[in-house]
């Protein structure tokens, strides 16, 4: 057999069923999805609530430079798909329940002592902090982020543990409360901002209020985290993983293995985001340019999370269970369906989003303090956005079979190096700025920042698929490619579709006309998509339009 030639199996009707498996994997993905479809649905409708209240105010700009080290916590320890969930399935998947529950308290007690650490150095030194990553915000905005950041400072603590115990639960097969968790802090700043609406009403994005709806901003994002870590405990309890005591049992096996993978692994996600500290240091000379990347991402998270939750969720354990020398073949088969499922979802999304842009943030947010100028800044940044969303989920999944492989050096590596390429990257597209004025003709503003991670994301996927085939000894590139390439035409013909039938029809300009015009332009796009894919004979895609086609007539 041809590496890569295996049987495709259908990620509708479940990708693989293996005997030692206590659950199908289509189950685990539908799971997934639908806890991730809540959470996103949560999030998009706190982000509603954010623009209408804040639009790209002082609060809500000021926020986003508060919320950055935070929130990089909370994605790098706490995130579903990071280096703490990942190496805790990667590792307590192959280990007794009872074993995993003394790993859990140890490795908790340990991250705890360090994390409280992080806390009081967020909350001592919000001031310094915040100059670093947003040196040129306004005085009025940089206190404003101080005392966010001093506000939102225990949340370093709960992202360990939430990571953590999130990574057991999935270990133990429990996917729905990790899948539903960001709910929670959605709920909380819906609630908070609701409040703070209630009692100013239409004053509350008037400067004079900014730093009191800041405050709320920052108290509700606190909240909703702890929301998620308290979420977690009665899983835990069923599980027998709850264990509220403390260990110091470094020495164990099991432990000594989770560090092993987590180190690289936290590593390499960390330096991942310095890539966001450095896009938010060139964003703060730009007005409301961190605001606008918010908003702008929430938009590409949204499906992205939720195809990312239902694909690397089941894939991890798959890929765990694989490393064997005499499952070569069969690791290979799944990294494939990875990588061509995720090319198949994210090239048309990216293209829809190129074709709509506009519409699609007018749709979603031109009401109350978000007006016309927001509009274009949101939708240059959702255009730059969409020309990279195949590298988005690629990367994830060829970073998870090095983390299956027990391998985080090779990610945490090529991550350095994007380092030095994203700054690079940055300055040169956003005019060159330095003390004797602009060193480049060409400045794309916000959009260039996004551009240049996009660069950044396409070249690690590259970096990480040759290190792999050398790993490996060998990978069916030529044919993955050939794939990739079809699915890339069939794209480009979508959004062209949806392009022409967007501008072609005089759509009216109100919250209706905008929704016909979004879902009518999308829904032809996505079909000649899949039409041209079928076509050209990609079998991923026919594979999942046979399992869509066979669940409607079942019903």
């Amino acid at each position: 057999m041809v590496p890569g030639d295996g049987p495709k199996i259908s990620f509708i009707d479940g990708m693989v069923q293996q005997a030692s498996m206590g659950r199908s994997l289509k189950r685990i993905a539908l799971v997934v999805t639908y806890g991730t479809l809540l959470s996103k649905a949560g999030g998009l409708i706190r982000q509603l609530v954010i623009a209408a209240a804040f639009g790209v105010g002082a609060a809500y700009d000021a926020y986003n430079y508060a919320y950055i080290l935070p929130g990089f916590l909370l994605i790098l320890l706490g995130g579903i798909n990071g280096p703490f969930h990942s190496a805790m399935v990667s590792v307590l998947s192959r280990r007794p329940r009872e074993e995993g529950a003394h790993i859990l308290a140890t490795l908790n007690t340990t991250v705890s002592a360090l994390l409280l650490v992080v806390t009081a150095v967020l909350v001592l030194a919000a001031d310094p902090l915040i100059t670093l990553v947003g040196p040129g915000l306004p005085s009025d905005l940089h206190q404003i982020a101080v005392a966010q950041l001093q506000v939102m400072a225990p949340m370093a603590l709960l992202a360990g543990l939430i990571g953590l115990g999130f990574g057991s639960l999935n270990a133990a097969d429990e996917f729905w409360i990790p899948a539903i968790s960001p709910l929670m802090s959605s709920v909380a700043l819906v609630l908070g901002v609701g409040l703070l609406w209630w009692q100013l009403g239409a004053e509350i994005a008037l400067p004079v209020n900014a730093l009191w709806g800041g405050v709320v901003l920052a108290l509700s994002t606190l909240v909703g985290a702890l929301l998620q870590w308290l979420l977690q405990l009665p899983a835990l309890a069923r599980q027998g993983m709850a264990r509220l005591r403390l260990s110091w049992d470094w020495s164990h096996p099991g432990v000594r293995e989770v560090w092993r993978v987590m180190g690289p692994a936290t590593l390499s996600s960390g330096m991942l985001q310095i890539n966001v500290f450095t896009d938010m240091f060139f964003a703060s000379g730009i007005l409301g340019a961190a605001a606008g990347l918010s908003y702008s991402n929430l938009l590409v998270q949204t499906p992205l999370g939720l195809i990312s939750n239902a694909l690397l969720v089941p894939l991890l354990p798959t890929f765990s269970r694989l490393t064997a020398a005499e499952d070569r073949l069969p690791l290979i088969a799944r990294i494939r369906q990875g990588l061509m499922l995720s090319t198949a979802s994210m090239l048309p999304l990216g293209a829809l989003f190129l074709a709509l842009s506009t519409p699609i943030v007018a749709l979603v947010y031109e009401r109350g303090a978000f007006d016309q100028q927001a509009v274009q800044l949101v939708t240059g940044l959702l255009m730059a956005y969409g020309i990279g969303m195949p590298a988005y989920l690629g990367r994830d999944v060829l970073v998870r079979v090095f983390y299956a492989l027990g391998d985080g050096t090779t990610p945490f590596r090529l991550s350095m190096a994007g380092i030095g390429l994203n700054v690079l990257f940055d300055w040169a597209l956003v005019g060159g700025p330095s003390p004797w004025g602009p060193q480049f003709p060409i400045n794309l503003g916000a959009p260039g920042l996004v551009l240049a991670t996009v660069l950044i994301n396409l070249l690690t996927c590259l970096a990480l698929l040759l290190a792999l085939q050398k790993r490996l000894g060998g990978l069916p590139l030529r044919e993955w490619g050939l794939d990739a390439l079809k699915l890339t035409l069939a794209a480009v013909a979508a959004g062209l579709a949806a392009w022409a039938l967007s501008l072609g029809v005089a759509w009216p300009e109100n919250f209706v006309g905008r929704l016909f015009q979004v879902g009518l332009s999308g829904a032809l796009g996505l079909l000649l998509f899949v039409l041209c894919a079928q076509a050209l004979s990609v079998p991923e895609v026919s594979e999942i339009s046979r399992g869509i086609a066979s669940r409607f007539r079942r019903r």
